[in-house]
């Protein structure tokens, strides 16, 4: 369930990421796919820190309880404005 929700609060930091930043906006799909790779790895990475649903305490109430939630969501967004922020870079500088 913690990948769920990352993968989906990454696509909506990176479409959120794109509409702050228009120089890196790249049309909905660009920014909600690479939302959705930062946002899934955006939580392994906090998962693998141990901050995630993951934790021991956590694992016997399934990770669901509303601070594991929201570090998932802060997680996936942050990861998906991130891994858009770079592919943005990366697009404008072979576009020169």
């Amino acid at each position: 369930m913690e990948l769920i929700i990352s993968l989906i609060s990454g696509a909506v930091g990176g479409n959120a990421a794109g509409g702050l930043l228009s120089r890196l906006n790249q049309g909905p799909l660009i920014n909600s796919l690479a939302g959705i790779v930062g946002g899934g790895l955006g939580g392994q990475i906090l998962g693998m820190l141990g901050a995630g649903g993951m934790a021991a305490g956590d694992a016997a109430a399934g990770g669901l309880d509303i601070t594991a939630i929201l570090g998932q969501v802060a997680a996936g967004g942050v990861g998906g404005g991130v891994v858009l922020a770079v592919v943005g870079f990366v697009r404008n500088a072979i576009g020169r």
